[in-house]
């Protein structure tokens, strides 16, 4: 069977389809009418959302036999036609459906309400990861032949940010392993740029690979991300690699000029923050949809304009159904989807203000002042010296950590500096300490919290929120506390 995929970064199914026999080719920068011109020598294609499938493409299609579509929005997809055709349509997707589907030959969706499927947070590649496994079961390929892909869905589970629950922490915990000792080459290159090479963890996934492939297609194109992805010779891998770590820097520093511009323009009478600008880039204002979360705790959207239409990403708080907020103001997007905690929408320029107003008041009607408050939630208070290699080899029995299943969170009271802390980092925003033990000391990190030294220096007793880590430096192993809060 032939395919093609089209605008789609779906490696998974990329290289799943081929191992199972699919000639597969790609398209990502053909018009509509150049794939139009070729698409009747293809059996079957791959597409995301965003490309339209009418009645003029299927009538060109004259061996089609099935499409599948990954990503979220099931519009633009004439399916009673397709049908009629003999074309059978297969939507993946892992996000909350709206009222109207499509009459799809299937609808991989866990969150479709009449969905018997029972664990119901599967990432977008891990409902692409079931597609493969089900066609597999059908042809009766064992488990062990796509066994291999567990790399990839563990690294789209730390990218999409789900729960660490049920599948998602299994395929986690075996594809962490196969990272460790038989990385695909793609995995290997970036995690070498990204300085993580042993004893890779879901956080080295979540902070070092997953940005960088996502930099990949924010700044250039979601191709180049499947390129290192599927390729199979390390060499030509790691001018990929290099490439990448290129985009990543860019994108750290596009980041950083946006979240500034951001946070000036936050309004902090109101519930929630819309802010928006013609300048920042599209493939960028996902990422910094939370970071003004950081200073600014409320349900946040991140805009870009380009030609008239705005399209972004919005983030929530603790326990507040953000979908649903958005949901009330549907009529004012050009497309919206997403979950509870995480949404993508774009809106016409000219109802931008309307929709401002109405997700302020929807938000404001809904939400409560203790989702509001940023929270902690601490699951018990220690002795600084009860932290040890002992406790911390018990931790990782509970691991891989994620949403729903996080490292646990201690507090430890009156503790003391032993005089090597300080503020860390080119501009000084990070704070490191050394926690005075019965025998010596244990260190600590804490991100963006530099101006807490003034409450750590001159041995003043102070309480410290931490999480415990491992840390390697020049090849020596020692545990660490990932602070997360100090109170005087």
């Amino acid at each position: 069977m032939k395919v093609l995929l089209i605008d789609t970064n779906h490696a998974i199914l990329q290289t799943g389809l081929e191992k199972l026999g699919c000639i597969c080719d790609e398209d990502y920068n053909s018009s509509k009418q150049q794939i139009e011109d070729k698409i009747a020598t293809y059996n079957g294609i791959v597409i995301r959302s965003r490309f339209n499938i009418d009645q003029q493409f299927l009538d060109k299609a004259i061996n089609l036999k099935f499409i599948a579509r990954v990503g979220a929005g099931l519009e633009s997809i004439d399916v009673e036609y397709a049908n009629k055709k003999g074309v059978d349509f297969i939507i993946c997707d892992h996000h909350n459906p709206g009222e109207k589907v499509p009459e799809a030959v299937a609808i991989l969706n866990p969150k479709q309400i009449d969905c018997d499927y029972p664990y119901k947070e599967l990432s977008g590649c891990g409902v692409g990861f079931k597609l493969i496994q089900a066609f597999s079961k059908q042809n009766n390929i064992d488990f062990s032949e796509i066994m291999e892909y567990l790399d990839l869905l563990t690294v789209s589970i730390g990218a999409d940010i789900v729960p660490m629950t049920g599948e998602n922490r299994v395929f986690s915990f075996y594809g962490l392993q196969q990272i460790n000792k038989t990385p695909r080459v793609g995995l290997k290159a970036l995690m070498e740029v990204a300085n993580k090479t042993k004893n890779v963890t879901i956080t080295d996934v979540v902070f070092g690979v997953a940005p960088r492939i996502n930099a990949a297609g924010r700044i250039e194109h979601a191709k180049k991300a499947v390129e290192i992805l599927v390729e199979t010779d390390y060499a030509k891998a790691k001018l990929f690699a290099d490439k990448i770590e290129g985009n990543n820097t860019t994108r750290k520093d596009l980041d950083k000029s946006i979240t500034m511009e951001a946070l000036e323009m936050i309004d902090v009478k109101k519930k929630s923050t819309v802010v928006h600008s013609e300048h920042w880039h599209k493939g960028v204002v996902g990422i910094v949809a939370s970071r003004p979360i950081e200073t600014h705790y409320k349900p946040t959207i991140v805009l870009a304009e380009k030609d008239g239409v705005l399209t972004g990403s919005a983030r929530s708080v603790h326990n507040f159904d953000l979908y649903s907020a958005i949901a009330k103001c549907e009529h004012l997007c050009e497309k919206f989807g997403g979950h509870k905690y995480a949404a993508g929408l774009s809106i016409k320029k000219e109802n931008l203000p309307q929709f401002i107003d109405a997700f302020e008041k929807s938000v404001s009607e809904s939400i409560t002042e203790d989702q509001l408050t940023p929270k902690i939630n601490i699951d018990k208070v220690i002795d600084i010296d009860a932290v040890d290699d002992k406790l911390y080899r018990i931790i990782k029995q509970f691991s891989p950590f994620g949403p729903k299943n996080l490292s646990p969170i201690f507090v430890s009271k009156g503790v003391i500096d032993n005089g090597y802390g300080k503020q860390v980092g080119e501009d000084k925003t990070h704070l490191r300490i050394n926690a005075k033990k019965n025998k010596g000391a244990i260190a600590g990190i804490g991100f963006g919290m530099g101006e807490y030294f003034e409450i750590i220096k001159d041995n003043q007793a102070f309480d410290v929120c931490y999480s415990i880590d491992e840390n390697e430096w020049n090849g020596k192993k020692s545990l660490q506390l990932r602070i997360r809060d100090i109170k005087e």
